[in-house]
């Protein structure tokens, strides 16, 4: 029940009371000191030429419409995830087929990967999602590496997109994971963001994709975040940092149901729908 204008301002009168008798007490508002003074930053070496191209390439920007995936009434739901990895494995045939491709063992484990998953219930109050729940099965043995996908509008379109990891095996590291996202643009499926990288943890964040990575120091992690970026039609890396990670402890992982609906203008941050028949 909402509180009438004539209570709200009685209320805030007795506050007001309350608060002028509480500074007069002994225990009332004490200074913390002087305020340190501000320092403004030091340009060093200003005689440098500033730098006009980047060092090194880390596709910002990079997007890749995928061929061979259509996306019925561009609702990313209706697409099947593991025909999604499958064309990138035929479109990158250099790093996923033959003896010495470097994640010819991805290819050879989607033959255990499971097709359209069942639907289940929808978390973004505007469709049917997918369930939560992996296929046990195959969870248990392993062997496909596509993870279960998730749906959360990040371009602010209204829409689901798709955040979707896949193991990439063997890899020149133990426990690499490809992160991906995707969207729809003029009835396509766009690849909006690719990363691969050891993972500790993923998370989205309104418009934004968390990775979070070990790093050799104990105690400490990388964490990389994208955002999208409606100029540039991509997600882009906006923060590349290392950070405790207070004793070892990770997030916690996001709840799969919500009752916030994220629109264009929305400022809600819901967990996004969680959709695994898709096999791990």
């Amino acid at each position: 029940m909402s509180v009438s204008r004539p209570v709200r301002t009685g209320l805030a009168v007795a506050l007001l009371a309350s608060a002028a008798v509480a500074c007069g007490d002994a225990g009332g508002l004490r200074g913390a000191g002087s305020t340190p003074t501000a320092t403004s930053p030091a340009r060093l070496w200003p005689q440098l030429t500033p730098a006009s191209s980047p060092a090194w390439n880390i596709d910002e920007a990079d997007t890749e419409v995928v061929k061979g995936v259509t996306v019925a009434g561009d609702d990313l739901r209706k697409v099947d995830p593991v025909a999604i990895v499958r064309a990138e494995i035929a479109a990158h045939p250099k790093d996923y087929r033959g003896p010495t491709a470097i994640y010819r063992d991805t290819t050879a484990r989607m033959a255990a990967c499971t097709s359209k998953p069942a639907a289940g219930k929808a978390t973004d109050g505007k469709a049917t999602d997918r369930t939560a729940d992996l296929d046990a099965d195959t969870t248990a043995a392993g062997t496909c590496p596509v993870l279960q996908p998730y749906y959360r509008d990040l371009t602010g379109d209204g829409r689901v997109d798709l955040t979707l990891g896949f193991r990439l095996l063997p890899g020149d590291a133990p426990d690499l994971t490809a992160v991906r996202v995707y969207t729809v643009d003029k009835h396509r499926l766009l690849r909006v963001m690719a990363w691969e990288d050891a993972v500790s943890a993923v998370e989205l964040a309104g418009r934004s994709v968390i990775i979070r990575s070990p790093s050799d120091l104990a105690d400490y992690e990388y964490r990389l975040q994208w955002t999208w970026d409606p100029e540039q039609k991509a997600m882009l890396l906006t923060h590349d940092e290392m950070l405790r990670t207070h004793h070892g402890q990770r997030p916690g992982r996001p709840s799969p149901t919500t009752t916030a609906t994220v629109g264009p203008s929305s400022t809600a941050d819901p967990s996004p729908s969680p959709s695994p028949s898709v096999t791990p």
